[in-house]
């Protein structure tokens, strides 16, 4: 890298102009050195956050913004090459499978809320791409996808048993997404976000999956379920073990935990203005189930603190939705539903926003979370929320012993989303936090980072390797600046 100088010239006036003294300081920037680190063959393996998904949708612009293709860019500074991508065919978003669409196109912002782009996706699953791929980051992979042959089998897409972003770019139909990484040698490599997925489609069907936690077979998964602790850790110490086979470096992060997004946190529990008179009509219709309640407790069926967490009152002001809850006593044979009230505890998700307070068949007296209590899909109970928690740490601790084990930088992306999520993040002239639309560090969808969060996310890869292999991308101001990354895609890129 070529030694730049800055000169400052300091003049310092006399008491005559004659007696002018000029100093001229050189101020020399800071050498880029790679110290341990070869970055000439890169690869990135990953999720949606790798493939550089964003505003619920992977589109050029996105991909052109992915955390790992920011990384190219300073890692070109010393040795690195160009990221291959596999790129889609425009920055609609959504993909098409024999011409239906199969993926939505991206949203945007339309002055009120997130909409759909208004327009046709042209990506075609079926039009397979020429690899290698350096970016090997396939959106809703969990863990176990990553070793699993035939998940990039073209023919599996339409019945779910091979995910259509892998389809695209796998170099044979039996082949496996680590295998297709580690023959391209690499040098270094990123792996992140594995075991995100592993959780998240859990928490985003509301808890409609099972907690496999136990359960060592995941060919017996089911989409939404909740990867066993155990199978993650082997999982992720075979991936390992494969990238660094041939001496690699490289830097994992670990996974965020789901209440730190705005997918999770934005509808709050509460989100129902009522006056007096509508609360007192729907109060009117929940008494036989709230006197029901009574009767159960007084035979001994439940506790006094369950009857009263169940007993569903409306006031005047912000209330609290209807819900049904799968884990409450059974009182069916009473005749009597597992109604309650959602808590500070309860997290609704981000689609309810638009669902509450509909009607059902257009019928005034049948509304969605009031007189129609929400099913599991729209809501993330405090049990529910437990358990994504709780395997989520166990993810964790896997990872970063694996990632200790092994010598590689660790990233801690729990620890980024958490800080965002309470204090917020500075970055440069900004503070990002996750509020969705204006916290500048989440995307449309709710779950995945904007073009400036994805930036943010590799200078902290980059601060990883500086700590871990002795270069100093740092300190050389060889990193990505706020500047240069938007937070809002508009709707024509």
């Amino acid at each position: 890298m070529n030694t730049k100088y800055i000169w400052l010239l300091l003049v310092f006036i006399g008491f005559t102009a004659c007696n002018t003294d000029e100093t001229v300081i050189i101020i020399e920037d800071v050498p880029l050195t790679s110290g341990s680190a070869d970055f000439s063959s890169f690869v990135a393996l990953g999720a949606s956050f790798t493939a550089g998904f964003s505003d619920g949708a992977l589109f050029i612009a996105s991909q052109e913004n992915s955390f790992p293709n920011i990384l190219s860019e300073q890692f070109a500074n010393i040795g690195g090459g160009d990221l291959s991508q596999p790129l889609m065919n425009d920055n609609i978003g959504g993909l098409l499978f024999g011409g239906v669409q199969i993926q939505e196109p991206r949203l945007i912002f339309d002055g009120t809320g997130p909409v759909r782009l208004d327009e046709d996706p042209t990506t075609e699953v079926t039009n397979i791409l020429a690899g290698p791929f350096n970016n090997m980051g396939v959106p809703g992979a969990k863990s176990f996808h990553l070793l699993a042959p035939g998940y990039g089998n073209v023919a599996g897409v339409p019945t779910g048993q091979a995910n259509p972003y892998f389809a695209r770019m796998a170099s044979n139909p039996n082949a496996t997404m680590l295998g297709d990484a580690v023959s391209q040698n690499p040098t270094f490599f990123t792996l992140s976000e594995i075991g995100g997925n592993d959780v998240l489609s859990y928490a985003i069907s509301g808890g409609l999956g099972i907690d496999q936690t136990g359960n060592f077979d995941p060919s017996t998964y089911g989409s939404t379920d909740i990867t066993d602790p155990t199978v993650l850790a082997g999982t992720f110490s075979i991936i390992v073990d494969g990238l660094t086979a041939n001496g690699a470096m490289g830097v994992v992060a670990n996974v965020p935990y789901v209440t730190s997004l705005p997918y999770f946190t934005t509808v709050p529990y509460n989100p129902v203005p009522l006056d007096a008179a509508n609360a007192e009509g729907l109060n009117a219709g929940y008494a036989p189930y709230n006197g029901g309640l009574l009767q159960a407790e007084a035979a001994g069926f439940i506790t006094a603190s369950e009857r009263e967490a169940r007993t569903i009152v409306f006031v005047e002001g912000q209330n609290a939705v209807v819900i049904e809850d799968e884990d409450l006593t059974d009182l069916s044979a009473l005749g009597l539903p597992n109604y309650r009230q959602t808590t500070p505890d309860d997290l609704l998700v981000l689609p309810s926003a638009s669902f509450i307070g509909t009607l059902v068949d257009n019928n005034p007296l049948l509304i969605n979370g009031l007189s129609v209590p929400l099913t599991d899909q729209w809501v993330l109970t405090f049990i529910e929320t437990a358990s994504v928690i709780t395997a989520t740490d166990a993810y964790n601790v896997a990872i970063e012993g694996i990632a200790s084990s092994k010598g590689l930088a660790f990233v801690d992306l729990k620890a980024l989303l958490e800080q965002a999520s309470t204090t917020g993040i500075t970055f440069d002239d900004f503070t990002m936090t996750t509020d969705l639309v204006l916290g500048g560090l989440v995307s449309l969808d709710g779950v995945h980072l904007t073009a400036r969060g994805y930036a943010l996310m590799a200078n902290m890869f980059l601060e990883a390797i500086d700590a871990t292999y002795g270069s100093n991308f740092h300190e050389a101001g060889v990193v990505a600046r706020a500047d240069d990354y938007v937070v809002s895609y508009p709707e024509f890129l």
